[in-house]
C-alpha cells in the first residue's frame, strides 16, 4: 500500500516526519485525521515501530473508535484491537492491540496496573459527575456548611477546576488562606474532606484519572521509565483543547524520547470554560524548541467564499498561529445575510429558506443545520418550526421543554393548576432541596395508596404518618409553599409572566442556580428566565390567556418529538456542539453583539477572542451555503433589546455577502413576525433613515423618545446626536440604531 497516495505535500510531510516533536497546525477541513492514521501506519510499515509502542490520544470515544478502524484498514486489525463480524463490520475489543484512546480511558487503563503504588486498590471505582456532586454534598453536610451558601454542584465545579490545574487540596487551602475569599476557604475544607472520602472508598473521580497518573509519574521514577519505554511514540489529536493536567502528562511521557506528534488548530480552541488552555498549542515550540511545524491550510470542505469570510474574521485575533485556508473547489455562492423584524421573523426566514432550497431540489432539510450561541435560543426556533410543519431535531442537547430546570418549573405550575397531579407533585417534593429524602417520599406514597388520596393530599396529612418530626416539618413546609402559590395565583391579579417569576422566587429555584457559580448553572439560569419570555409571548397572542391554557399550549409543542420521523430533518445545535461536524448548508442565527458574542465576554479580551474562534468554527462547518442572520429586536431571557450587529458580522468583507433583508417573505413569515412582536416599537420597513432631519422626534426601543440635535457623517456611516427624554444625550450610528421617526 502506498501510504502517501492521495495526500498533498503538507500532509505527506507530516506523515513521513522522521522523529522528534512535531506540531501539525491543521486548519478546519484539512484532513487531519487522515494524517494521524497514515502517520501511525507509516511508523509501523516504514519505520518498523511496534504497534504496542504507539499511544494515540483522541478526545471522544467515538473518535477513538473511528481512528482504530481506519488504522486497522491500513495496518491490520490485530494491531489496533479490532475484530471482524461475519458481515465485515468492525468491532472494537476493549483492551487488545494498540492503545488508541481518550486521555481518561488511557489513564484508567494505566492506573489499573499502578494504583496500588498510590494507596488505592487496583479495582478502584470511577465516580461520574453526579457521584462526585453527591459525595461533595455529603462532605458539606459533615462539615456543617450551609448548602444554600455553598452548593454541592458549585463546590464540585471549583474542585474540578483546581484539579485540571494540578492544584491539590493543600495548595488550594494555602492559596485560599493567603488571597482567597470566605467562599474559597470553605471550598478548601470541602476539597480536603472530599479527597479523603475518595481515598477511603478507593475511588477516582473523572479528573483524578489524569491527576493521579501525573502524581504517579512524579513520585515513582521507575513507573515513569516503564511507561516511557512502553510508549515511545505518542500522538495527540485536538491539542488546542488540552488542559494543564493533560499537557503535563504528555510532557512527562515524552520529555526524554521526544517522539511527540500533536495535531491542532489555535483558531479552533473553544473550550476554555472547560479548562482547555490555548497556550499549550501557542507555546508548543517554546516548550519543544526542536519541534518541526507543518501547516495544513488546504481545505477540502468549504467553498472559497466561506473560507475567505472565516479567514477575515479570525484574522482579528492576536492569540493564534497564522494560516490562511484555501481550496480549489471554486468560489461558490455568496454568503447570505438577513435581518429580521424580530426573532420570530428571523426563525421564519430560516424555515422558509430551508423549504425553498428543498422545493428547488438544491438541498434537503437534512442537509441544513442551524447554529445558535446558547441553548435558550432553540425554544423559539422549535416553536416556529412546529407551527410551519418543518421537521427538525435538536443535536447535542435536550429540547427546551425537556430540560430538567424547565420541567421542574412546569411541574410547579401544573400542581398549582391541578393538585391531584401526582407525577408533578412528586417531582418537586424535594426540588430545590428541602431535606425530604427517598424514604420520606416512599412513606408518603404508601400512605396515599392506603388512603386512596392524591400524593399532595398525603403530604397535607403528613402528621398522620409515622415519619420523624424533621421530615414532617419539611413536608409541611412544602405543602404551605404550594398553598401560598395557589392563593396568589387564585387572586387573578398576576400576569402569566408574574406567575412564572413568583414560582422561581418563592421556591428559591433561581437563587439556588445563581449561587452555584458554574458555567452549567449559568446556562440553566438563562433557560429559566426564557420561560418568562414564553409566558409573555403567549399572553401577547392571547391577551385573556389563563395558566391552564399556557400549560396546554406548552404540552402540545413539547409532544412533537416524533415530528417528521423517517424524513430528512433540519438540525438545531449550539455552536459548541457543531465542532467536528459539517453540513452543506449552515444558518448562524442571533448574530448580534450581546447574543454572539455573548454579553459576558464583551469586557474580556481573552474571552472575546474565544468567541471569535467559536464563530470561525461555526462558519467552517458550512460546505456550500452559509447564512448569517440577526434581528432588529430580540426578546431573550425575559428582556427585549435592540442590539447592534455582531462585530463578527461586520468583520466579514462586504463583497462576499448578499443581503436578503429586503425579501418580503411568505405569509407565514410576515404573520409570525407580527404575532411575535412583544414591543410596540417596531422598525418600519418604509422608514428611510436618510430622511431624518435635525429637529425630528424619533422613537428608540431602549432609550424611548428623543429629538435629533445633530447629524454627521457620509452615507452608510451617518451618526446622530439625540437628546432622549429619560436617557439623556447619546450619539448613535444610524446604520445600527433602530429608530422610528415620529414627527
Amino acid at each position: 500500500m502506498d501510504l502517501l497516495a492521495g495526500l498533498n505535500d503538507q500532509q505527506s510531510a507530516a506523515v513521513i516526519h522522521d522523529g522528534g516533536p512535531l506540531l501539525v497546525v491543521a486548519g478546519a477541513g484539512s484532513g487531519k485525521t487522515r494524517v494521524l492514521t497514515h502517520r501511525i501506519a507509516h511508523l509501523i510499515h516504514e519505520r518498523g515501530v511496534s504497534p504496542y509502542e504507539i499511544l494515540a490520544i483522541t478526545f471522544t470515544n467515538k473518535a477513538a473508535d473511528e481512528m482504530r478502524e481506519r488504522v486497522g484498514r491500513l495496518v491490520g486489525d490485530r494491531f489496533v484491537g479490532l475484530s471482524r463480524e461475519e458481515d465485515g463490520t468492525a468491532r472494537v475489543r476493549r483492551w487488545g492491540g494498540m492503545w488508541v484512546a481518550t486521555f481518561h480511558s488511557a489513564c484508567s487503563r494505566l492506573l489499573r496496573q499502578e494504583a496500588h503504588r498510590l494507596g488505592y486498590d487496583n479495582r478502584f471505582t470511577i465516580y461520574d459527575s453526579s457521584d462526585s456532586t453527591r459525595l461533595v454534598g455529603i462532605c458539606i453536610n459533615d462539615l456543617g456548611i450551609d448548602p444554600k451558601k455553598i452548593t454541592p454542584r458549585g463546590a464540585a465545579a471549583a474542585i474540578s477546576r483546581a484539579k485540571n490545574e494540578l492544584i491539590d487540596f493543600d495548595a488550594f487551602a494555602l492559596r485560599a488562606r493567603k488571597d482567597g475569599t470566605w467562599y474559597d476557604r470553605q471550598v478548601a475544607e470541602i476539597y480536603r474532606a472530599y479527597q479523603g472520602r475518595l481515598h477511603r472508598a478507593s475511588a477516582f473521580d473523572f479528573d483524578d484519572l489524569l491527576v493521579k497518573t501525573v502524581e504517579l509519574f512524579e513520585l515513582f521514577g521507575d513507573a515513569l521509565d516503564h511507561w516511557r519505554q512502553r510508549f515511545r511514540y505518542v500522538l495527540v489529536d485536538e491539542w488546542q483543547d488540552t488542559n494543564h493536567a493533560q499537557y503535563e502528562l504528555v510532557r512527562l511521557l515524552c520529555w526524554e524520547h521526544r517522539n511527540l506528534s500533536v495535531v491542532g488548530d489555535s483558531d479552533q480552541s473553544i473550550y476554555g470554560f472547560r479548562g482547555a488552555d490555548i497556550r499549550n498549542i501557542l507555546d508548543f515550540e517554546l516548550d519543544f524548541p526542536d519541534a518541526t511545524r507543518v501547516t495544513l491550510d488546504r481545505n477540502y470542505r468549504s467553498t472559497q467564499t466561506i473560507l475567505d469570510a472565516a479567514n477575515a474574521v479570525i484574522a482579528h485575533n492576536l492569540q493564534r498561529i497564522p494560516k490562511h485556508l484555501w481550496t480549489d473547489v471554486g468560489a461558490g455562492a455568496p454568503i447570505v445575510s438577513y435581518t429580521g423584524e424580530n426573532e420570530h421573523d428571523e426563525a421564519a426566514f430560516v424555515a422558509e429558506e430551508t423549504a425553498r432550497l428543498a422545493e428547488q431540489g438544491e438541498f434537503s432539510p437534512g442537509d441544513c443545520a442551524v447554529f445558535y450561541r446558547t441553548n435558550a435560543q432553540s425554544r423559539l426556533l422549535e416553536e416556529v418550526l412546529v407551527r410551519l410543519g418543518m421537521p427538525y431535531q435538536v443535536v447535542g442537547g435536550t429540547r427546551f421543554y425537556d430540560r430538567a430546570e424547565i420541567k421542574d418549573l412546569l411541574a410547579y405550575l401544573r400542581v398549582i393548576v391541578n393538585p391531584a397531579d401526582d407525577v408533578s407533585a412528586r417531582r418537586i417534593l424535594n426540588v430545590p432541596r428541602r431535606g425530604i429524602g427517598a424514604r420520606t417520599e416512599a412513606a408518603l406514597d404508601l400512605f396515599a395508596g392506603q388512603e386512596r388520596i392524591p400524593f399532595l393530599e398525603a403530604c397535607r396529612r403528613v402528621e398522620e404518618t409515622q415519619l420523624a418530626a424533621r421530615a414532617v416539618g419539611a413536608v409541611s413546609g412544602f405543602v404551605q409553599l404550594i398553598d401560598d402559590l395557589r392563593a396568589a395565583v387564585d387572586t387573578g391579579e398576576l400576569s402569566l409572566r408574574e406567575i412564572v417569576e413568583l414560582v422561581w422566587t418563592r421556591t428559591r429555584y433561581l437563587a439556588e442556580l445563581e449561587a452555584e457559580r458554574t458555567v452549567e448553572a449559568l446556562g440553566r439560569v438563562e433557560n429559566v428566565r426564557e420561560l418568562a419570555t414564553v409566558a409573555d409571548e403567549f399572553a401577547a397572542r392571547q391577551p385573556d390567556a389563563t395558566l391552564p391554557e399556557l400549560l396546554e399550549s406548552i404540552a402540545l409543542v413539547s409532544e412533537q418529538d416524533q415530528l417528521g420521523e423517517g424524513a430528512p430533518r433540519l438540525v438545531l445545535m449550539t455552536m459548541h456542539n457543531a465542532k467536528g461536524l459539517e453540513f452543506p448548508v449552515v444558518f448562524m442565527v442571533g448574530m448580534e453583539d450581546s447574543v454572539f458574542p455573548h454579553h459576558l465576554t464583551l469586557g474580556d479580551p481573552g474571552a472575546l477572542e474565544e468567541e471569535r474562534r467559536l464563530c470561525y468554527v461555526a462558519m467552517t462547518r458550512a460546505q456550500q451555503r452559509l447564512y448569517l442572520t440577526r434581528a432588529w429586536h430580540r426578546t431573550l431571557f425575559g428582556a427585549t433589546n435592540a442590539n447592534p450587529p455582531s462585530r463578527f458580522l461586520r468583520e466579514v468583507p462586504a463583497e462576499l455577502v448578499q443581503d436578503r433583508s429586503g425579501d418580503s417573505g411568505g405569509p407565514s413569515r410576515r404573520g409570525l413576525a407580527k404575532a411575535g412582536a412583544r414591543s410596540q416599537y417596531q422598525r418600519d420597513d418604509d422608514t428611510d433613515d436618510g430622511d431624518l432631519l435635525v429637529g425630528d422626534w424619533i422613537l428608540h426601543p431602549r432609550f424611548g423618545t428623543g429629538q435629533i440635535l445633530e447629524l454627521s457623517g457620509q452615507p452608510g456611516s451617518e451618526e446622530a446626536v439625540i437628546r432622549f427624554d429619560e436617557s439623556g444625550t447619546k450619539r448613535l450610528a444610524l446604520a445600527y440604531a433602530p429608530l422610528v421617526k415620529m414627527w
